[in-house]
């Protein structure tokens, strides 16, 4: 097959939020419906500064992309010019694309669960005690780092714009499962496809729950590596260690934060090491528990 080098001018006019732009209105109102039950309902699926937090890293993140948007094609273009390979723009390249796509989501998304230096890029997607539509706009604005995870997809061949297009449409699925609205739906989609049920496993902070259900759209993985959680008691959302704020720039980085200070704490490589890779949640309990200690009045 030709190998064609593509270069800036063939991709000038792809932009990775078109498809959200296009959406973002009938996700407003589903937003503003949902919000509507809830206040009548008093089921108190909303708190006022909570989604203005979650409105304004959503919004945030669509303009910071936007600004990006050159560096990740430069990135794009350079991987899918040195590939080997070359998939035709077919309905099965759609297909196929979506498949491995939703395959690194999974590792992608499990190692942000499962290392610091990753959870950094994603707690503030966790960090609201609230499970609303509005939570799936809490972006972070560094998850453009996991890109590396995305590398191998554009490396098998697949065009960038089939890629972007799946990409988007990935993205876009994650916004109706943030809801307590919908229950469980038929078994055969619960055993394929990410659900709301799946999804709200997912957010909790419950013992039993913690670091299950990183599926995106499909939920076999869970299923085949051993992380599936079916929800059963009433989740608890948001993370282990608390933050007590809604401001969205502390929201985003308070991680990165005390990440950062512990590595230059650090008093060796092996150290700094194992804070990269180390557990989140098992960083937080230790936290919470020297908190607890701290807090802790000595008898008289």
């Amino acid at each position: 097959m030709d190998k064609k080098t593509l270069t800036f001018e063939d991709v000038a006019d792809l932009d990775f939020t078109t498809i959200i732009w296009i959406a973002a209105p009938l996700m407003f109102l589903l937003v503003a419906l949902e919000s509507y039950f809830s206040y009548r309902q008093k089921k108190k699926l909303y708190g006022g500064k909570d989604f203005m937090a979650s409105l304004s890293i959503g919004l945030g993140n669509i303009i910071l992309n936007g600004f990006m948007k050159f560096g990740v094609f430069a990135v794009f273009l350079f991987f899918y010019n040195i590939s080997p390979f070359r998939i035709p723009q077919t309905w099965w390249s759609y297909l196929i694309c979506f498949i491995a796509l939703d395959f690194m989501r999974y590792w992608s998304h499990r190692l942000a669960h499962e290392q610091r230096f990753w959870w950094s890029t994603h707690v503030v997607h966790h960090n609201s005690e609230y499970y609303n539509l509005s939570t799936s706009f809490r972006l972070s604005w560094t998850q453009n780092l996991k890109i590396v995870f995305f590398l191998p997809v554009i490396l098998m061949g697949f065009h960038p714009f089939v890629f972007l297009v799946v990409h988007q449409l990935a993205v876009l699925y994650q916004f109706w499962i943030h809801t307590e609205y919908i229950k469980k739906l038929p078994k055969p989609i619960e055993y394929i496809f990410t659900t709301p049920s799946h999804h709200r496993v997912h957010h909790s902070k419950n013992e039993k729950y913690i670091d299950k259900n990183y599926g995106s759209t499909l939920i076999i993985w869970d299923r085949m590596f051993g992380t599936f959680q079916v929800e059963e008691e009433k989740p608890e959302y948001g993370i282990t260690m608390p933050v007590d704020t809604y401001n969205p720039l502390y929201l985003i980085f308070h991680e990165w934060i005390a990440f950062f200070k512990d590595i230059f704490r650090a008093k060796s490589l092996k150290e700094a090491w194992t804070t990269i890779i180390g557990s989140p949640v098992d960083y937080h309990k230790r936290e919470m528990a020297k908190k607890a200690d701290a807090e802790v009045v000595p008898e008289e």
